[in-house]
């Protein structure tokens, strides 16, 4: 059974991926860049879970999810840029005035890395932006060119991954992520589909 990806509609599954092994522990959450960073700092522990559960229940919901048969290997999150903090981010520069959406969290779970996932991710985060009118797509990968990223700073993905799911180069970013440029990838998406290269 292939990997399948699905809107990110379930609590439950997302907490899988990105929740703590400790309720009251202060992780991410994906929320950095989703919710302004003075709201992000406010919220700590539970609290935190129970904003995802909100950005969960809207429409869209907050990014996509990876399933190998009924279980969750993955998360993308990918939403309209003018909702998220990049709307206002100096460091990533705007390409031009089109609604584009972003897509800047790719995470794997533990065992089941380096088998693919990331690229159904990517290529479901497109699919998803295209479904709901997205007219361009953009992401703000490091450009590592080949180089181990830190597995911790992994999560905006490499330059690579984007490439071969039909994103270019469209600027370069003041922004810098474990000793590596940023750069920012544009899909448009108002044209035919990218084939985009099969992982495997």
């Amino acid at each position: 059974m292939g990997i399948e990806i699905r809107p990110a509609t379930q609590f439950e599954d997302v907490k899988a991926v990105l929740g703590p092994k400790r309720a009251d522990a202060n992780v991410c959450w994906c929320l950095s860049y989703r919710i302004p960073s003075r709201q992000h700092l406010q919220l700590h522990g539970p609290e935190r879970g129970e904003m995802v559960k909100q950005l969960v229940g809207q429409d869209p919901p907050p990014g996509v999810l990876a399933y190998d048969g009924d279980e969750v290997v993955g998360w993308a999150a990918v939403h309209p840029r003018a909702d998220t903090s990049f709307a206002r981010n100096r460091k990533i520069p705007h390409v031009d005035d089109l609604d584009v959406w972003s897509v800047w969290c790719i995470r794997v779970r533990p065992g089941h890395r380096r088998e693919g996932i990331s690229h159904h991710l990517l290529k479901g985060a497109v699919d998803f932006a295209r479904r709901h009118g997205a007219p361009a797509i953009e992401g703000y990968p490091v450009d590592n060119h080949g180089e181990r990223v830190d597995l911790t700073m992994a999560y905006v993905g490499t330059r690579r991954l984007f490439e071969r799911a039909g994103f270019v180069w469209a600027a370069d970013t003041d922004s810098v992520i474990s000793g590596f440029p940023r750069v920012l990838m544009r899909r448009d998406l108002r044209s035919l589909p990218t084939r985009c290269v099969n992982p495997d």
